[in-house]
């Protein structure tokens, strides 16, 4: 799901779809994966003649989730991560880079394409009892909450990441993404913190709309936001330095490169406080 969903207005069932081209699979085109077939190829390849930066973005998106990570396992001193909307994992994924930091740190990794759930499962084998991965969906969150595979390795009594990177803008306006967040925040305990990044076409003096139109056609549509429409997915969680600002600019390990074409993700961590 992290670039993962469906985007009926009810919820699909986990089945696979080779038809259309699937977002999780396009993302990992983009990184240069091999997890996808022709239909993606396709699609993505439209997106990159309408987007030329999109390699880069999704790949700054990652680096941005990683820093993320190991802010609030190293500083908010988290030892549980709530991934929603996983795709298609990739080295390093969540959980390595948790316990790169803090050994022993508890990794539920939730995605509704069974293709992911699969690849998910096949990374990390058998023998991690501290982690799990379920097919859920992000626009039935209540049914992610309770899933008891989630529950196995998830303490909602302890403070808890959630990771929402790359998916909401595959929710629609229609299927209420502040709503969603809302349910999930509610289940989290006090000490707690979300993880968001989400694309934004407002960044770009040249109109982006031609790579929006190519998601139409396939299992999600792309709903990019505004950084006022993003802040509010933020509601009852306080934004923690730098705020919501362009992914690259969270947190920089690196000095920036001033020549670099501008990235359309937003990203923030939030800490909910009470």
């Amino acid at each position: 799901m992290s670039s993962s969903h469906g985007g009926d207005s009810a919820v699909r069932p986990f089945a696979i779809d080779t038809s259309k081209p699937h977002p999780a699979r396009m993302y990992d085109y983009f990184l240069g994966g091999k997890d996808n077939y022709e239909v993606d190829q396709a699609a993505a390849e439209r997106v990159i003649e309408a987007a030329p930066e999109v390699r880069l973005a999704v790949r700054e998106n990652r680096r941005f989730m990683r820093r993320a990570v190991r802010h609030v396992v190293a500083e908010g001193g988290v030892r549980q991560i709530l991934d929603i909307g996983t795709g298609l994992p990739t080295e390093p994924n969540v959980h390595q880079i948790a316990r790169a930091v803090a050994p022993g740190t508890r990794v539920a990794y939730v995605d509704n394409d069974p293709i992911v759930s699969a690849h998910s499962r096949s990374l990390l084998g058998e023998d991690d009892s501290d982690t799990s991965v379920v097919l859920g969906d992000l626009r039935d969150p209540r049914a992610v909450l309770d899933h008891p595979d989630v529950r196995r390795v998830i303490d909602f009594d302890e403070p808890v990441a959630l990771l929402l990177v790359a998916i909401l803008h595959f929710i629609t306006d229609a299927e209420d993404p502040a709503g969603l967040v809302a349910t999930l925040r509610d289940a989290l305990p006090t000490g707690s913190y979300v993880v968001l990044s989400h694309a934004t076409v407002e960044v770009h003096e040249e109109d982006r709309q031609d790579a929006v139109k190519v998601y139409r056609g396939a299992t999600a549509t792309m709903n990019p936001r505004t950084h006022a429409e993003v802040l509010e997915l933020f509601a009852g969680f306080t934004l923690i330095d730098p705020g919501l600002v362009l992914v690259p600019n969270w947190r920089p390990d690196t000095p920036l490169d001033p020549t670099a074409p501008t990235i359309g993700f937003y990203g923030g961590v939030a800490r909910k406080d009470a």
